[in-house]
């Protein structure tokens, strides 16, 4: 091989070492805070902050996020959302709910994703790329205690969402919630309507996975808000280009952070009859791929404000 060559192919390999290094020793553990504002509540309302957590795929040994999880009740918001897939492992949920205790006092709702129902396991990262990545005809994984998590949650005075709507009080003001259980493995079924209107100041949806016919669903049905997880911001993504793939069948132009459904916000004119939508990139990897790269492992703060 002539000496350019070898000397290209020498600082290739270089580059892709380091870049490995990166993204499993490094940005994988660089858990990141956003905030953003979003003009949705009444005109005149006082802000209104919610943090969204989602996708920790917790395994029992890591303490720095366990830790890093429980620091954010310093943050002192008046809602939290979860958005799910909470475990990683078998014996994940004391470790888990460790992690959750300082926010438990605070009023929080949730929906599961498909892992906090089955174990992940290891799989061929090539198959992200087609068009539906999901499982077919394979043993079925371990069953994870998702029953046991929601019945904890739920006594702590958090609102399960899997399938239901409920209603909430932050900050004195009163939030209609629609969920859904996870797309990604078909256990969606959207709740009937209700009726209700008066004394709501805001409606908000709340899904893991962001597939189109679930967005299409709570936009139909008047959420103002739509929160959900899943994508893991692509987790490998391009620098300057961004994700390549979401797992579902949203666009990789909104693998995370704030967007309209369907159409642009934010905050452009003629944007008003979209939703607005918040993706979180999530704060964990299935441990079978635990790396991260240009895309950091995050919450959000999300300050709601008068419109």
């Amino acid at each position: 091989m002539a000496p350019r060559l070898l000397t290209a192919a020498g600082t290739l390999a270089a580059a892709g070492a380091a870049a490995l290094a990166w993204a499993s020793l490094v940005e994988v553990n660089w858990y990141a805070l956003r905030e953003v504002t979003i003009p949705v509540l009444p005109p005149g309302q006082a802000p209104l902050r919610v943090l969204h957590v989602s996708d920790l795929h917790l395994v029992p040994n890591q303490q720095r996020k366990i830790d890093w999880v429980r620091d954010l009740a310093t943050l002192r918001p008046d809602l939290v959302v979860d958005t799910g897939d909470n475990m990683a492992h078998l014996d994940a949920l004391p470790a888990l709910l460790h992690a959750l205790e300082p926010l438990l006092d605070t009023p929080g709702a949730f929906v599961m994703g498909s892992n906090d129902y089955f174990a992940p396991m290891a799989k061929n990262p090539a198959r992200y790329l087609t068009s539906d990545a999901r499982f077919r005809d394979v043993p079925r994984p371990r069953a994870l205690p998702a029953d046991k998590l929601a019945a904890e949650l739920v006594r702590a005075g958090w609102r399960d969402l899997d399938n239901r709507r409920d209603t909430v009080t932050a900050a004195g003001r009163t939030l209609a919630l629609v969920g859904v259980d996870d797309p990604h493995l078909e256990r969606d079924e959207f709740p009937v309507p209700d009726g209700a209107s008066s004394g709501i100041d805001l409606r908000v949806g709340v899904t893991h996975a962001p597939y189109t016919r679930i967005l299409d669903e709570m936009q139909a049905d008047g959420a103002e808000l739509i929160l959900a997880g899943h994508t893991h911001g692509g987790q490998l993504a391009v620098p300057f280009y961004g994700a390549l793939v979401t797992n579902c069948d949203l666009d990789t132009g909104r693998a995370k952070g704030l967007h309209g459904w369907p159409g642009p916000r934010p905050d452009e004119e003629g944007g008003d009859s979209s939703t607005w939508l918040h993706v979180s990139a999530g704060l964990g990897t299935s441990p079978y791929a635990p790396v991260r790269f240009a895309c950091r492992p995050e919450a959000t703060l999300i300050t709601l404000v008068g419109s």
